[in-house]
């Protein structure tokens, strides 16, 4: 790392971290004049570290660049004029997103604003290798189209049916040709029967609410049993729930990485799906998604056509766990004798604040014990696909996770997002201590419907 002292810090960022606006871009930098990473949040970093302990990659390796405020140094240099290098980029990819230093950062700084606007300038003007190229195209051409991801299913239930997964993960040969490869495949969750919803579902006695109800592309695909949980727990606390066939992605993973344009077109989509529904609110059950969705705002600031709409739709949104907290519960919960580990999904509660809702709806389950995990703020390694395209540190985090979930002694691991449940799932496996895993609205309908625990325990 460069020594700042040895800068000219008039107009840019000075030890202590005081800043002038430096405006457009240096010629010749790392970035165009396009929303590059806004001067003024970067001074705003002090290089106190409070961000170090809570990042996981600084955690992982101990590198100052693999830290926040390493990264926003980065940032720094590129908008004084150092052109973008393979060097600065590797730093920027490694970091997951998961946005912990956003709450551990003492004066405010929104690195979650500035690692997005940092990861649009890369997707622009950094040519990145053939391989690297083809596995993000491969990924974008799947992930948020959720047409090709239920065409997917046939083919990956008929290989988990006839044991072929498990004996081509055993001979190792696709973790030879491709690690990241290989770690989609592992990650895939056994799959059950499709579950469709219909477009309307009338609310269980006097209606509360109008909400409508976004299905995702990955949740929708290969996690449809919590997506036909959420309809009946929303149906049963009183809600009518509008489930629009037009929606597709939210844009979360493109937003996620860089890809502003087509993250637009996703948000502008959905903006049109729900719009003319009438609903109150816009119920997601899916962290990285809700967090995307409330900033619809900014995505969609530069459209004139649709700035006000994206405004008033992201105002709407709200987790699950928010709505349900905010009405209130009217349906009867049975008990459910189990002790469960509760993991804070970093989107939601980094990104949307969402911490304590879900953990009061769980603990007013009779009979449930809610167990708290050790290293809450580090990431599990899922985030988005950085578990597909940096398997190592991502497996890493994953077997970190597993191990302070299992210290727990909980028979059951309870999250709200579906890239978690796939990484914790499979860390889970590798640590040799099998428990179950559900999402936080299943373990409400079990209660509301009065299942048995074993409904959630392993085989």
């Amino acid at each position: 790392m460069t020594d700042t002292s040895e800068h000219d810090t008039s107009g840019t960022l000075g030890e202590m971290g005081g800043i002038v606006d430096l405006g457009m871009p240096a010629p010749g930098g790392a970035f165009d004049d396009h929303n590059p990473p806004d001067a003024a949040l970067i001074g705003d970093c002090v290089h106190c570290g409070f961000c170090l302990p809570t990042c996981p990659t600084y955690v992982l390796w101990g590198e100052e660049m693999d830290s926040p405020r390493g990264r926003i140094y980065l940032m720094k240099e590129g908008l004084e004029g150092e052109p973008m290098s393979d060097s600065m980029v590797s730093h920027w990819d490694a970091c997951l997103g998961c946005m912990a230093c956003v709450t551990a950062c003492p004066s405010g700084v929104q690195y979650d604003t500035l690692i997005e606007q940092t990861r649009a300038q890369v997707e622009r003007h950094h040519e990145r290798s053939p391989k690297d190229r083809a596995l993000r195209g491969l990924i974008f051409s799947l992930f948020p189209h959720p047409k090709r991801l239920r065409l997917l299913r046939g083919p990956l239930r008929a290989l988990q049916a006839t044991g072929l997964d498990r004996a081509m993960r055993r001979t190792g040969l696709l973790e030879r040709l491709s690690p990241q490869l290989a770690a989609m495949e592992s990650l895939a969750p056994r799959l059950g029967r499709p579950e469709p919803l219909p477009p309307y579902i009338h609310a269980s006695g006097e209606r509360r609410a109008v909400v409508g109800l976004l299905t995702g592309c990955v949740q929708g695909a290969f996690f449809p049993g919590v997506n036909s949980a959420t309809a009946r727990v929303l149906q049963a606390e009183g809600c009518d729930v509008v489930v629009p066939a037009s929606q597709g992605c939210c844009g979360a993973l493109s937003v996620h990485n860089g890809r502003e344009e087509e993250a637009q077109g996703f948000a502008r989509r959905l903006v049109d799906s729900f719009e003319s529904s009438g609903v109150e609110r816009v119920v997601v059950n899916a962290a990285g998604c809700g967090s995307t969705m409330k900033e619809y705002a900014d995505l969609l600031a530069d459209d004139p056509a649709y700035a006000a709409r994206a405004r008033a739709f992201a105002e709407k949104v709200r987790d699950v766990s928010e709505i349900l907290d905010e009405l209130g519960t009217v349906a009867p919960r049975h008990p459910l004798d189990m002790t469960i580990a509760y993991h804070d999904a970093c989107h939601l509660a980094h990104a949307q604040g969402v911490r304590a809702q879900p953990r009061r709806l769980l603990e007013a389950i009779p009979g449930l014990s809610l167990k708290e995990i050790a290293e809450p703020e580090l990431c599990c390694g899922s985030a988005g696909i950085y578990n597909i395209v940096n398997p190592e540190p991502a497996r890493e985090l994953g077997d970190r996770k597993a191990a302070n979930i299992v210290a727990t002694g909980a028979q059951v691991l309870v999250t709200a997002n579906p890239g978690c449940l796939m990484q914790v799932t499979s860390a889970i496996q590798r640590s040799g201590h099998p428990m179950g895993m559900a999402h936080t609205i299943e373990v409400l309908d079990a209660s509301i419907r009065g299942a048995p625990v074993s409904t959630f325990l392993p085989a």
